[in-house]
């Protein structure tokens, strides 16, 4: 968790900084971190949109410049070629709904996270594909 926390430092999001890494017998394969796509202008030079429109956290996800840390490392390993089935997701939350459906279809079978996440739905979705999400 120590190298999640590190990743989550490069974080261009002003509301949260969130890192992921994914590992498969005990190798890295993967890092994330919240942050607009490449070549996209950050939250950290332009505002933050879910903030001048006052959304709440955990609401109207789509209403972001950002991906979330979760979609980068899948991505980032899928850019690079890399299968993340079979690997555990290590990361500083508990996935949202909309990360949770990339993990379920990616083939993640663990996900660890430091802290909890208001979202049921997610919580109920990990359970019923059989995903392991435990808070360490």
């Amino acid at each position: 968790m120590d190298i999640v926390e590190l990743v989550s430092k490069r974080s261009t999001c002003l509301r949260r900084k969130v890192g992921a890494v994914l590992v498969r017998d005990k190798r890295m394969l993967a890092t994330g971190y919240n942050g607009s796509p490449s070549g996209i202008r950050h939250c950290c030079e332009v505002g933050c949109l879910r903030e001048e429109r006052k959304i709440p956290s955990g609401e109207r996800h789509e209403l972001c410049r950002g991906l979330h840390a979760e979609q980068n490392a899948i991505i980032q390993a899928a850019l690079h070629g890399v299968s993340v089935k079979g690997a555990t997701l290590y990361c500083t939350n508990h996935p949202c709904i909309i990360c949770t459906k990339m993990i379920i279809n990616s083939g993640i079978l663990i996900v660890r996270y430091r802290e909890g996440y208001q979202d049921q739905l997610s919580r109920d979705m990990l359970d019923e594909a059989g995903i392991t999400a435990s808070r360490i």
